[in-house]
């Protein structure tokens, strides 16, 4: 374990990855649940997404979001954006970090964004463009990254050749999005180690799903290979359109329960991450999949 980093960086990804996959919520609720968890020791959370109302109903609030969280210091908070003109709403709103998305799955980005892998890398290099001449970061998450719903697996050389492409146009960052849960450790060995090979000083995150039970395994994994930025979901919360029945992202609070135990460092309170699963279960109105949720950490002690 001490080759394992000393810290890792989480992202929280549930007020926006989460809830996008639910029954719309108030937007009071979705503001609570972001207060709640600035307050957790989280850095950073991925508030909202500024897309088409039609387009994800559950994202239609973005901008009284945006506007209603109480921002804590400590916590960088970011958006989602699916082209130049949501790039433009978050700008204009203030802001600094944002995420575009392309698909390494040409079928699974027309399915997403009725576009080409290259159409979209083509209006992502605009995007980078706008945020860094408005003093923003663009981080650019590369889905499908371990396999496709309708293509199956996607060679490792074209993930690379997608994220290569965005790096060559300006990415402050690259985020591997396992999609609809299909990562092994193995293949998170396969396309970390390539993607190291090729650009060994670009910034990497990774974005598991739990849709097969390997997310934690996945992060043993990465965090093996010196990997120190990961996204996760409160509670478990979201799941997949494209995977019937499946879970979200992996919980925040099932992850810093495990690498904490491991002596790796995260900054967040586990107790105050389980009360905001539980708050978060409260507010969807369903049973979330954390298993740390349900049965608290490790050193809970029963009264005999």
């Amino acid at each position: 374990m001490s080759d394992l980093p000393e810290r890792i960086s989480v992202r929280e990804v549930g007020p926006r990855d989460g809830l996008q996959n639910e029954d719309p919520v108030p937007t009071e609720a979705k503001i609570e649940l972001i207060d709640r968890l600035s307050a957790t020791g989280v850095q950073r959370i991925e508030a909202v997404s500024f897309v088409r109302p039609e387009a994800i109903p559950q994202m239609a609030d973005a901008d009284e979001v945006w506007r209603g969280i109480e921002r804590a210091p400590s916590v960088r908070y970011s958006a989602l954006v699916p082209n130049l003109r949501g790039a433009r709403r978050a700008l204009d709103r203030g802001v600094t970090e944002i995420e575009a998305v392309v698909s390494a799955s040409d079928t699974h980005n027309r399915k997403n964004v009725n576009r080409s892998t290259g159409e979209s890398l083509d209006d992502i290099a605009v995007v980078i463009d706008e945020a860094h001449q408005r003093g923003a970061t663009c981080q650019v998450i590369v889905s499908t990254a371990w396999g496709c719903p309708y293509e199956g697996d996607v060679p490792v050389e074209r993930v690379v050749r997608t994220a290569g492409r965005a790096v060559a146009d300006g990415a402050d960052c690259i985020s591997f999005g396992d999609t609809t849960g299909m990562a092994t450790p193995r293949r998170v060995r396969d396309l970390v180690g390539a993607f190291r090979s090729a650009h060994p000083d670009v910034a990497l995150n990774l974005h598991f799903h739990n849709t097969r039970g390997t997310g934690l395994a996945n992060v043993l994994a990465a965090l093996e290979l010196g990997v120190w930025d990961f996204d996760a979901s409160v509670g478990g919360l979201g799941g997949c359109p494209y995977a019937p029945g499946a879970t979200g992202n992996i919980a925040t609070e099932e992850l810093v329960h495990m690498v904490e135990d491991m002596g790796v460092a995260t900054g967040i309170d586990l107790a105050a991450m389980i009360d905001a699963a539980a708050d978060a279960e409260r507010i969807i109105g369903r049973r979330l999949p954390s298993q740390v949720l349900r049965a608290g950490p490790r050193t809970r002690i029963i009264q005999a």
